[in-house]
């Protein structure tokens, strides 16, 4: 215990002194409530390319929707919105991050599922998620227009099935990435593109001659992930409580709004 201590105080100074781009990769641990606060900081998992959830801005810096909720998360636990070690991750990653309790949450595009509930614990949904469509042609306002059009969607994606089921008789072509669908929409052999609607909205605000139909095809809450376990039990409820008072106070819905997500 009392090198448990010593360790703390010896790395307190120097992780938040760390730029964010060696603090990426510097080792941490994840602890319970009380521990975190004598830490005085909150480490958490994001993006940094899902535009506009989590990206690199303009300064260099990092920022979207879950940046805000990172910070504003750490000022309802820590009373200060930069107590905060961001640690930006991959797709792959991040729920072993929070299972290994190398950071303390995740706020990183998570969806709700019954497969990762068994592994991690979830945080009532920040934001309903779910498939969308993006086109240019100014003639389409909802999907029943693209009810026989020639719609990309990726490879191995679970959007396949959700397009199949709502526009049966859709052509879907498969792309290997975003870059293959943006050449085939702008070439016109396909009419529209099919993801997740945060990605979609990113991609509207990067090439705004596109538009996001209005209708979300399938729903996936995202949600905060937290490691299990009892001695996470405090961290638990505070974070749980923290999302429903952003939601009553419309500070959620505010944020939702000013990063272009709003229904």
């Amino acid at each position: 215990m009392a090198q448990s201590k010593l360790l703390k105080r010896l790395l307190n100074p120097l992780l938040i002194s760390l730029p964010l781009t060696i603090l990426a990769s510097f080792p941490t641990i994840a602890v319970e409530l009380a521990e975190i606060r004598d830490r005085g900081q909150l480490i958490v998992a994001v993006k940094d390319n899902t535009r506009p959830l989590g990206f690199i801005n303009e300064e260099g810096k990092l920022a979207g929707l879950e940046i805000d909720l990172a910070r504003r998360l750490a000022k309802d636990l820590l009373g200060d919105e930069n107590a905060l070690a961001l640690k930006p991750v991959l797709n792959q990653d991040r729920l072993q991050l929070v299972i290994n309790e190398q950071v303390d949450v995740a706020i990183a595009r998570v969806s709700d599922t019954d497969a990762r509930r068994r592994i991690v614990d979830l945080s009532p949904y920040y934001y309903l998620d779910g498939t969308g469509l993006i086109t240019k042609d100014i003639t389409v306002t909802n999907a029943e227009g693209l009810k026989d059009a020639k719609i990309a969607v990726l490879f191995g994606s679970s959007t396949i099935a959700v397009v199949r089921d709502r526009l049966p008789q859709a052509n879907l072509v498969g792309v290997n990435s975003y870059q293959e669908a943006l050449e085939l929409l702008e070439s016109n052999q396909v009419k529209a593109f099919a993801a997740d609607k945060t990605v979609l909205a990113g991609w509207t605000q990067d090439y705004p001659q596109y538009k996001l139909l209005p209708e979300r095809l399938s729903g996936s809450p995202l949600c905060i992930a937290m490691p299990k376990g009892l001695q996470h039990k405090e961290l638990h409820l505070a974070v749980d409580q923290a999302v429903l008072n952003w939601r009553r106070s419309g500070w959620l819905q505010e944020r939702i709004e000013y990063w272009g997500l709003a229904e």
